[in-house]
């Protein structure tokens, strides 16, 4: 008898890029490689094929000898650089070795766009100190779907969106002996959707709330996923997908932090405004996040730097605020109303004082600057700082489970009582010509 062609069907299954997740360990420096690490001396650079390494301005590595080769040498700089590591989307735990066995050391770390993770670690002479955090890796692809989201052409350029993690090491003497990431699939997510006055600003002098609330969460518990964007408006976020690729992401016990307004008030048309499209798209957004079993928190938009003739700030927002307002006591919904916080905070400033938080710099401060920076919507460090501390605020005040995820040693603060600026910190990022964030 004769047999006819069997016919084989081949099924393609494609899984997603974070069910390949693995563990890595760096032992940098020159001497001895500590057992079950790779070691890195300076001169490797990041390539995609070797999938780590070094960028940015050169790193000088130390050998000091000793018994231990985890802490026998170290690399360092008098430069900020950066060291990237190729790794699929999720959330990692990354542990850092810093010292040196004979010197004294200073270390800050931010991790992808400038995104605060350790504000300054301090090491004496012949003292190591293991520091830990939790960072949130992203790529634009939205699974299952297959769909991207529509990034703008500046994004494509932005250390968040390149598929592999990438640490920055800065202050006056960083001296970083060992990297431990491993992959966390316990922590709860807290997802960021917001505008430039949220986002991981990529650029000094500009910075914002979401990139300095990371550095205020203990290890291991939490990761701050911040999908901001500058220029976003609430419906924008959605129309881009922003919003999708949060949910396909989102899990049972996650936060959505939901900040618009800026934005929002520059929208024409029929029908659109606080009390119509926007509180439609607010509610739409709070019952998505919670079919899927998570919290959504909504923080009303911070005042822009205006004050009276009597040094009392006036809201430039319109009704937006209390349209949030109004949605949150509807939906019972947590609120952190962060325009009358930041109101408090200015005022407590001043008009003169309250400059030194904003992007307010003469000419020629910084590489390519030529003109005068006047913008009294965007934050520097120092007041993007300021911000997330009232952001903290409003998480305890809620009384949100995610409140005792927060660091033990951070102290409370009262917005009518900011910091000094004259103590705070916070050594610039590689400098490139600035460029003014979207929706000053």
């Amino acid at each position: 008898m004769k047999r006819g062609p069997r016919l084989i069907l081949l099924f393609i299954i494609s899984l997603p890029a974070t069910s390949i997740a693995q563990s890595f360990k760096f032992d940098l420096g020159p001497g001895k490689a500590a057992p079950g690490y790779r070691q890195v001396l300076p001169a490797t650079s990041y390539t995609d094929a070797i999938g780590y390494g070094f960028e940015g301005a050169p790193a000088t590595g130390v050998a000091r000898g000793g018994k231990d080769p985890l802490r026998d040498g170290f690399v360092t700089s008098d430069k900020p650089f950066y060291f990237s590591v190729k790794i699929p989307e999720g959330n990692y735990d990354v542990k850092l070795i810093l010292g040196d066995a004979q010197g004294s050391s200073i270390t800050t770390v931010r991790a992808e766009c400038r995104r605060l993770m350790i504000q300054k670690a301090i090491t004496a002479r012949g003292v190591f100190k293991t520091v830990s955090f939790t960072v949130h890796v992203r790529d634009s692809l939205i699974h299952p779907e297959g769909v991207r989201v529509r990034l703008k052409a500046r994004e494509r350029d932005y250390f968040h969106w390149d598929n592999k993690l990438t640490l920055e090491f800065n202050n006056s003497s960083p001296k970083i002996c060992a990297i431990e990431i491993t992959p966390n699939t316990s922590a709860a997510t807290v997802f960021l959707a917001g505008n430039s006055t949220v986002v991981d600003q990529s650029e000094e002098p500009w910075a914002a709330w979401g990139q300095m609330i990371p550095s205020f969460f203990q290890p291991g518990k939490i990761a701050v996923a911040n999908y901001a964007e500058s220029g976003e408006s609430l419906s924008g976020f959605i129309s881009e997908r922003r919003f999708q690729k949060i949910l396909s992401l989102l899990k049972a016990g996650d936060y959505v932090f939901v900040e618009f307004a800026h934005n929002d008030q520059k929208q024409k048309g029929e029908g659109v405004g606080p009390w119509t499209t926007y509180t439609r798209d607010l509610r739409y957004v709070i019952g998505e996040v919670r079919k899927k079993g998570a919290t959504p928190v909504l923080v009303t938009s911070m005042n822009r730097r205006n004050f009276d003739s009597s040094g009392y700030v006036y809201s430039t927002l319109g009704d937006y605020p209390p349209a949030m307002r109004k949605v949150a006591e509807e939906e019972k919904t947590a609120l952190i109303d962060l325009n009358a916080k930041s109101k408090i905070m200015y005022e407590a400033w001043g008009p003169e004082q309250s400059i030194k938080a904003f992007v307010h710099y003469p000419a020629n401060t910084f590489p390519g600057q030529d003109k005068e920076l006047k913008d009294d919507t965007h934050f520097n460090p120092y007041g993007a700082y300021e911000i997330a501390r009232c952001i903290v605020v409003g998480i305890r005040e809620n009384k949100l489970p995610l409140a005792a995820m927060l660091r033990a040693d951070l102290p409370a603060f009262d917005p009518a009582h900011p910091d000094l600026i004259a103590q705070w910190s916070w050594p610039p990022s590689p400098l490139r010509p600035p460029v003014k964030p979207d929706g000053n």
